[in-house]
């Protein structure tokens, strides 16, 4: 007898345990966008580099001002001013250039006048330091830049870079394959048969692998027979991960438990309870991890956003690999299901309120693409009323 389903927590617990941190490798940092950062960073030089200025005007004494002052040179961002400035001078700079040994402020150019003696700059009175950005006030060498476990953004690039970081240590990606599974599936393009459907799973599923940062390789739809199974998945457990869809039920033809428990894949867990979605395997063979999601195209969505996705973050180091929810509240009351969580597909109003989509079976894939999220319904009795929040995950 099998066991009982899984509530959804204790699932994505049960995934979140099997999963290990995949070896690390080093890369350019320009090429490490999506990636995760493996070590902790911390800034190998100051940043800014050196004082310069944070505006295009004057460099000054803030203590002479206000006067006339003779312009006696330009520091220019990447060619500054060579000596000490001495009292009674006015040093043209631009945004970014070095602030002369001697200067505390800057004025702006459009605070100055220029219609005086040639050569001279009248400048009103100016704070010290005004306009003055000065070394390592963003951050000093040896300071925190980034936590490990980060997945890095092109913020995270440009602040790895400027502070004397032109390589990062990142986790693999992982290597995951994509194996669907059915008679009925055709390739997209082809002429469809009575009973024929496209095989729409295996590129909805690659690309969010793609983009959680996996190395995802497609195999050809393997056909209901326990040998074409086997073939496929034989070919498939040398990868990292290894995801099917279809045939983790109890029909004739669903064939994936037992061809997994044939190939040494120690099933973990199956069936959890929430709609749509409840017949998921989980298993692993070796350090290899195996899901089986099931076949409808919204099952296997919602399948691989709340299991798949976070081991993917898990494998390549995340500190929070786990979906991430938030609280939104309903636009009108939806019931609840006494005996699993609904993951419901909401569009978000102008409020930013959840009203559920006009459909909800598992294979009205078409909604989803009209829907911004998920919300998550618990099981219980009678219904959610409207304005009672939620959690709900974006899609997309």
């Amino acid at each position: 007898m099998s066991a009982p389903p899984l509530e959804i927590d204790v699932a994505l617990a049960r995934v979140l345990e099997a999963c290990t941190p995949l070896a690390t490798e080093s890369v350019p940092t320009a090429q490490a966008d999506g990636r995760y950062l493996a070590a902790a960073a911390t800034a190998a030089i100051d940043l800014p580099p050196f004082t310069n200025s944070a505006m295009d005007g004057f460099a000054v004494r803030a203590g002479d001002t206000p006067g006339t002052f003779a312009i006696a040179g330009e520091s220019a961002a990447g060619r500054p001013w060579g000596r000490p400035m001495a009292r009674g001078e006015a040093i043209t700079i631009s945004t970014g250039a070095e602030l002369p040994e001697g200067a505390d402020a800057v004025v702006p150019i459009e605070r100055v006048g220029l219609d005086g003696e040639p050569g001279t700059v009248s400048v009103p009175e100016v704070a010290h330091d005004a306009n003055v950005r000065h070394r390592g006030s963003d951050v000093r060498a040896g300071e925190p830049l980034c936590s490990a476990g980060v997945r890095l953004g092109p913020a995270h690039l440009a602040a790895l870079i400027s502070a004397g970081h032109p390589r990062v240590a990142v986790t693999r990606r992982p290597r995951v394959v994509v194996l669907t599974t059915g008679d009925e599936l055709r390739a997209p393009g082809s002429e469809l048969a009575a009973g024929q459907i496209y095989d729409s799973n295996g590129p909805m599923l690659a690309a969010i692998l793609t983009r959680a940062g996996a190395e995802v390789t497609r195999v050809s739809a393997a056909a209901d027979t326990p040998e074409a199974h086997r073939e496929a998945f034989s070919a498939a457990l040398d990868h990292d991960v290894v995801i099917s869809t279809g045939g983790v039920s109890v029909g004739p033809h669903d064939l994936v438990r037992g061809i997994g428990a044939e190939l040494g894949v120690r099933e973990i867990f199956w069936r959890v309870k929430m709609r749509p979605g409840k017949p998921l395997l989980f298993g692993a063979r070796d350090t290899t991890l195996v899901f089986g999601l099931p076949g409808n195209p919204v099952s296997t969505l919602v399948c691989c956003e709340l299991f798949v996705v976070p081991a993917l973050a898990a494998l390549q180091g995340a500190h929070e690999p786990r979906p991430r929810f938030s609280a939104a509240p309903l636009a009108v009351a939806v019931a609840r299901n006494p005996d699993r969580d609904d993951l419901i597909r909401v569009r978000r109003d102008a409020t930013g309120a959840l009203a559920p989509a006009r459909g909800q079976s598992s294979h009205q894939i078409s909604i989803t693409a009209l829907s911004d999220g998920l919300a998550r319904i618990p099981a219980g009795e009678g219904e959610l009323v409207a304005g009672t929040e939620v959690a709900y995950l974006p899609l997309g």
